[in-house]
């Protein structure tokens, strides 16, 4: 069980494998207000950054599920230099379809909604894990413009202009499933230009170190293709925040 191998290769070296930076995370964990002992399901976890620092920072418990072993380990690292796995827990597997058997403070899927086929099937799923008003974290991109075509669409690297929603049809998608919006943090400029940049570094390490892997001629694409899509569509058409719901 495992991600597509291009993902392992190109962000083996993130903490953070989404456009928020550190400090974009330090802002969402005060603004939820949380108290020391809450618990949080994070489904689609990562390396961990979020559910370890927060641990941390405001004394919560954690448990993150993810389909990666890397970054599953890579988490489970980060929890014993930050001294907190005593508090976090992270488990490699499938988060689709995971549901918590104790009910949990927080529900989250930050930055991977594809687990249930889109934002209304993983709010379905994290309120099956979520106690009576609990809190809800969404992360998804949205679009800054909506691209013309959909040629414009798919060289940003998606498959079509209806995959993502502007910003305030997304927000409006939340009330129109019964859910109060009470915050949100949004990723800037800089937060996806280290997301993205920072890949292509590794990608060309990888390739150096790698140079006869039956891989090689992939990975030298995606470095060739990567850095042109990211200045000319990426950057300028999407946008990706965190939404903190609540149902009604």
């Amino acid at each position: 069980m495992d991600i597509p191998r291009i993902f392992t290769i190109s962000e083996s070296e993130h903490r953070i494998h989404n456009p928020f930076t550190p400090e974009k995370y330090a802002t969402l964990g005060r603004v939820l207000r949380m108290k020391p002992g809450a618990h949080i399901l994070d489904l689609g976890s990562g390396s961990g950054e979020m559910l370890c620092t927060w641990a941390r920072d405001h004394g919560i418990t954690g448990t993150g599920i993810d389909m990666s072993p890397l970054f599953t380990a890579q988490a489970r690292r980060r929890a014993e230099e930050l001294g907190v796995n005593d508090q976090v827990h992270f488990i490699h597997n499938d988060a689709a379809g995971y549901v918590a058997e104790e009910k949990c403070d927080v529900a989250a899927c930050v930055g991977a909604t594809w687990i249930a086929g889109g934002v209304a099937g993983t709010m379905a799923l994290l309120a099956k894990s979520l106690k009576p008003g609990g809190m809800m974290l969404i992360g998804e991109p949205y679009w800054r413009q909506v691209p013309a075509t959909e040629e414009i669409a798919q060289a940003c690297g998606v498959s079509s202009v209806a995959d993502f929603l502007t910003l305030p049809d997304l927000v409006a998608s939340f009330d129109d499933r019964g859910y109060d919006l009470l915050e949100m943090v949004l990723a800037d400029q800089e937060g996806w230009d280290r997301y993205e940049a920072a890949k292509w570094m590794t990608l060309r390490r990888w390739l150096e170190e790698n140079p006869d892997d039956d891989f090689a001629q992939e990975v030298r694409a995606e470095l060739t293709a990567a850095p042109k899509r990211h200045v000319t569509y990426a950057r300028e058409y999407f946008g990706w925040g965190v939404f903190v719901l609540m149902g009604r």
